[in-house]
C-alpha cells in the first residue's frame, strides 16, 4: 500500500476537460497497445471517472462499464462486497476498495478496473478518517493494489483529485 498526500488544485485551478482528454488518451494508447479493457467501480467520486473515460469518442473500444455504488448496500447488492467486510473495515478502506476493484474486474470481464471510496466532504470526516481521506485500487492480470490519498480543498476538489490520482495509479500498473 503507498500514501499519497498532494491536492493537484494546491499549484492552479481545476482540472481542465482538455488536461482530462490528455490523460484519458494517454490511458488509452497505453490500454491499445496491449488490447485491454477497463470497468470501474466508484463511491465517492460519484461517477467521475466513469465519464471522464467516456470523454473521447471511441472510448467503448476500451471501457466496458463502470458501477457507482454510493451506499454499502450497493456496494454490498451490486459488486457482492459481503456486509460483515463493510462492517469490519469500513467502506472507506484497503479491503473495500479491493474488493470493488475485483468486483469490477470480474463482473465486467476486463483486464483492469478501479475501486474508489472516500470521505469527499464537507461532512462525514472523522478522526480515524477525515475529510479528504480517500482509497482508489486498481486490480489487474497481476492482482490487486491499493493507494490510501490524503487530500485537500473543497469537496469539487476532492473528488476531482481522486479520481485523477485513480486513473493515474491505473495508467502506472498498466506500465
Amino acid at each position: 500500500m503507498d500514501t499519497i498526500s498532494k491536492n493537484l488544485h494546491d499549484t492552479g485551478p481545476r482540472i481542465s476537460p482538455e488536461q482530462i482528454l490528455v490523460v484519458i488518451s494517454d490511458l488509452y494508447h497505453r490500454l491499445g497497445a496491449s488490447g485491454g479493457t477497463i470497468a470501474t467501480a466508484e463511491s465517492c467520486t460519484g461517477g467521475l471517472i466513469s465519464t471522464w473515460l467516456t470523454m473521447p469518442a471511441g472510448s467503448s473500444r476500451f471501457f466496458l462499464g463502470g458501477v457507482c455504488a454510493y451506499a454499502n448496500e450497493a456496494k454490498t447488492a451490486i459488486l457482492g462486497i459481503d456486509p460483515s467486510v463493510i462492517v469490519r473495515h469500513g467502506a472507506v478502506s484497503e479491503t473495500v476498495v479491493k474488493a470493488m476493484a475485483s468486483s469490477a474486474r470480474e463482473r465486467f470481464k476486463t483486464t483492469w478496473s478501479v475501486g474508489v471510496s472516500g470521505v469527499a466532504g464537507p461532512d462525514g470526516g472523522t478522526v480515524d478518517k477525515p475529510v479528504g481521506t480517500v482509497w482508489c485500487a486498481v486490480a489487474g492480470p497481476t492482482g490487486v493494489e491499493a493507494r490510501l490519498l490524503k487530500l485537500t480543498g473543497d469537496r469539487t476538489a476532492i473528488r476531482e483529485d481522486a479520481a485523477m490520482h485513480t486513473i493515474r495509479f491505473l495508467m502506472e500498473k498498466i506500465g
